[in-house]
């Protein structure tokens, strides 16, 4: 079946930096845009970023543009999340999703996928 395992969060400092990675099994990789969304308490679910199957062409949520990198290894099953100069403000849990094959969710600002992991937490404080 699709599963999708996020790993890589936790605690840090404000200005500092984590990876996440999204390891994927049940369905071929290859053909599917991977998304990362996060979701805070008492916040809405936000679309943060995806990379299409096609092309590895790459969408950001003006929120992260310039701090956080996408990028997939398809040998892997992998798709990772670069997160550099974090701030207390994207504390939440993260969540990576299949997006059809072109993102189109995230790009929409809708954030509703038909598969998505169980999370991984990060918290951005001093």
């Amino acid at each position: 079946q699709v599963q999708l395992v996020e790993s890589g969060g936790g605690l840090v400092q404000p200005g500092g930096s984590l990876r996440l990675s999204c390891a994927t099994s049940g369905f071929t990789l290859d053909y599917y845009a991977i998304g990362w969304f996060r979701q805070a308490p008492g916040k809405e679910r936000e679309g943060v970023s995806c990379i299409r199957s096609s092309d590895g062409g790459t969408y950001y949520a003006d929120s992260v543009k310039g701090r956080f990198t996408i990028s997939r290894d398809n040998a892997k099953n992998t798709v990772y999340l670069q997160m550099n100069s974090l701030k207390p403000e994207d504390t939440a849990v993260y969540y990576c999703a299949t997006d059809g094959d072109s993102c189109r969710q995230t790009a929409a600002g809708i954030p509703t996928y038909d598969y998505w992991g169980q999370g991984t937490q990060v918290t951005v404080s001093s």
